[in-house]
């Protein structure tokens, strides 16, 4: 049976608007922020989804941005956390190592110690499957930027989801069968009437 996920990118925070490098660093979200969560579920609420499940990473910028999108009882996953950046969690964007869009998907700091690519899309992809192996149907997921999109990268090219304009709370909507993903949509909103 085909079941729906929604994997969204939580909003903007104050390291985001800074342009410092989050990965397991947290950072509360903007007004903007806030403002892009309510657009999102106006999106929801104007196309008639519901859920049956929602989930979060553990940090706080995506539960708090699952909170502003429902009221409905959620559960927080460490599988779904972003990738850890080691030495520059915390650092400002040019410190990054990962010049282009086209480099996101090497393995830059490990050497850092940070964590390798390829364990951020086995530990996302092992958290989705659990999460929807379950007994739902439609499921709301918050997670973030580098952990989506490294997950999203075996199913899709992730490049053409970052050339869509990828940003905070962008949706990507999959349909879910033996434990394969099948990307329906990429959903970004127009926040030129937002702060």
């Amino acid at each position: 049976m085909k079941k729906t996920l929604y994997l969204m990118r939580h909003g903007q925070t104050i390291f985001n608007e800074r342009g410092k490098m989050q990965g397991w660093s947290d950072a509360p979200l903007t007004e903007l922020g806030h403002n892009q969560a309510k657009v999102a579920k106006k999106y929801y609420e104007d196309n008639g989804i519901t859920f049956d499940a929602a989930y979060s990473s553990t940090s706080e910028r995506a539960s708090d941005t699952l909170e502003l999108i429902t009221d409905m009882p959620y559960e927080r996953r460490k599988g779904l956390k972003e990738m850890y950046f080691g030495l520059f969690e915390g650092e400002n964007n040019k410190l990054n190592p990962i010049k282009s869009h086209y480099e996101l998907f090497n393995d830059a700091f490990v050497q850092y110690g940070g964590e390798d690519m390829l364990n951020v899309q086995k530990r996302v992809t092992r958290e989705l499957n659990d999460i929807m192996n379950q007994d739902v149907n439609n499921v709301l997921v918050v997670s973030h930027y580098v952990s989506i999109l490294s997950f999203n990268n075996q199913w899709n090219d992730s490049i053409e989801v970052l050339r869509s304009g990828f940003t905070n709370c962008s949706i990507l909507k999959y349909t879910f069968e033996d434990n394969k993903y099948d990307l329906q949509d990429v959903i970004n909103h127009d926040y030129s009437n937002i702060k």
